[in-house]
């Protein structure tokens, strides 16, 4: 399963113009001298915050070396920060990711990638965990994927009925991550927590 990215760039106008909107819309003056230039900074801010949605984590995962192993890599604690695509506040933690390579690997660094090019993108937790093990699924074609993600949500913790100190953690298993017991529990042991 494809992620889609598409190839271009946020328009960095039609975001200044949309927050010079926003700043009067909620009862403050554009105009004061705090908030001068506030448009502009929000437009480049987004650019690079939204820059995932222009680029294709396959890519990430071409080429590799071909070492005959097929023992578990697991790369442990990536952080990460997204945008929860619902009030688009950030939510933000880290993610660990393993497979099992049929011989094939690729460097520790080009997984993080994945991470860092799939949350940057409006998200939600649940469907970045799932599109990080499909991706890495296609890419690899491992005998089998896991990942889990541990955040917090700014749009929990900030708005009434706080939740400050309390994490999501979703799961996304794969191949024999999913169909085998034993290794779906090495792998949750490995990223700090049995089922």
């Amino acid at each position: 399963m494809t992620v889609e990215h598409r190839a271009a760039a946020a328009d960095q106008a039609a975001i200044r113009e949309a927050f010079g909107r926003i700043i009067p819309a909620i009862g403050d003056d554009p105009t004061r001298e705090g908030l001068e230039g506030t448009p502009e900074r929000v437009a480049a801010l987004y650019a690079e915050l939204f820059q995932g949605l222009w680029q294709d984590p396959l890519s990430e995962l071409n080429g590799g070396f071909d070492e005959g192993h097929q023992e578990m890599v697991v790369l442990k604690g990536v952080p990460f920060y997204s945008m929860c695509e619902h009030h688009f506040l950030p939510f933000y933690g880290v993610a660990h990711l393993g497979y099992i390579p049929k011989g094939r690997i690729v460097g520790v660094s080009k997984l993080s990638r994945v991470v860092e090019i799939l949350s940057r993108r409006p998200q939600i937790q649940e469907r970045l965990t799932s599109q990080i093990a499909d991706t890495l699924e296609e890419g690899l074609r491992p005998m089998g994927v896991g990942v889990v993600i541990k955040a917090e949500h700014l749009c929990m913790m900030m708005r009434e009925g706080r939740t400050e100190g309390s994490h999501v953690v979703t799961s996304a298993m794969r191949g024999g991550f999913r169909t085998n017991a034993k290794t779906r529990s090495e792998f949750l042991a490995f990223a700090g927590g049995r089922s």
